[in-house]
């Protein structure tokens, strides 16, 4: 092997060496300080240390664990099965079904997508508060149901469907919603599962919204109850990585469970 090669070959080893470091550094820092008291976390220090019980056991005294983690999984599961739901149904429509008014419908979905969040807090906190959801968990779930990045993604991956399939179907007798079912779904499985990582992983990590709209200690998920430990007057940085963990930890194992389908979905792969 030429020793040109062998040196762009090491060069890029290192540079990827180097970008792995860096991307996993934070974890590990966070799996360190999980073990060291406050003060420790403060001066930097870097080792192993003895606290982790310790500060497990205050995270698990002050924190209802159970209930959080509950509220966690409850408005991530319903809002990614409903938002995939909705989404879905919506971008095999506006691929599948040609019409004079498709393109501009489909092109004002997408405008939304320039609209900044902040600019809508304000409405649809009294749009929800008017149909008096605000310190419930169906206040996240609504506004969340159409994504309009999801439909575009789906109406994206929707071109790489065989037609043939669905006119096939159609001369075997079913109906759109059969073909929709039973042969679009399957099809697509790889799609849905990379659009399930994406809605999951936002779903779970959303701070902004229900910090606005749930009040009460009984409702909040375990993302504002980290956030809210790490305001406090005198924090303690052990006991908040501990929270850290064990909010980072779900979608991790989504992650790492659904790597491959997210991969082919990303890529387009249609089976």
């Amino acid at each position: 092997m030429p020793f040109r090669r062998i040196l762009a070959r090491a060069g890029l080893y290192l540079t990827l060496s180097i970008a792995a470091f860096l991307s996993v550094f934070p974890f590990i820092w966070m799996l360190i300080s999980a073990t060291n008291s406050s003060g420790d976390i403060i001066r930097g220090k870097v080792a192993f240390g003895d606290q982790f019980w310790i500060n497990l056991t205050n995270f698990m005294n002050q924190v209802d664990l159970a209930l959080v983690m509950w509220n966690s999984f409850k408005v991530a599961i319903l809002s990614t099965v409903l938002t995939i739901a909705v989404s879905s149904l919506a971008g095999y429509g506006f691929e599948m079904f040609r019409s004079k008014m498709r393109e501009r419908l489909y092109s004002l979905v997408l405008l939304t997508l320039m609209v900044p969040f902040a600019a809508l807090m304000i409405p649809l906190f009294m749009m929800i508060g008017k149909a008096g959801l605000i310190n419930t968990h169906l206040a996240i779930l609504l506004p969340t149901i159409a994504s309009a990045f999801i439909i575009f993604y789906f109406r994206q991956a929707t071109k790489a469907f065989p037609t043939e399939l669905r006119d096939a179907a159609r001369v075997d007798g079913l109906k759109e919603w059969q073909i929709f079912l039973f042969i679009y779904v399957p099809v697509m499985r790889s799609t849905y599962a990379a659009a399930f990582v994406i809605v999951f992983m936002t779903s779970w990590n959303n701070y902004l919204w229900p910090l606005i709209v749930l009040q009460s200690n009984e409702t909040k998920t375990i993302t504002l109850v980290v956030s809210a430990l790490g305001s406090a007057y005198y924090p303690d940085f052990g006991m908040v990585m501990i929270g850290t963990i064990l909010a980072t930890l779900p979608t991790l194992i989504v992650f790492f469970v659904m790597q491959r389908q997210f991969v082919a979905g990303m890529l387009g792969s249609v089976k």
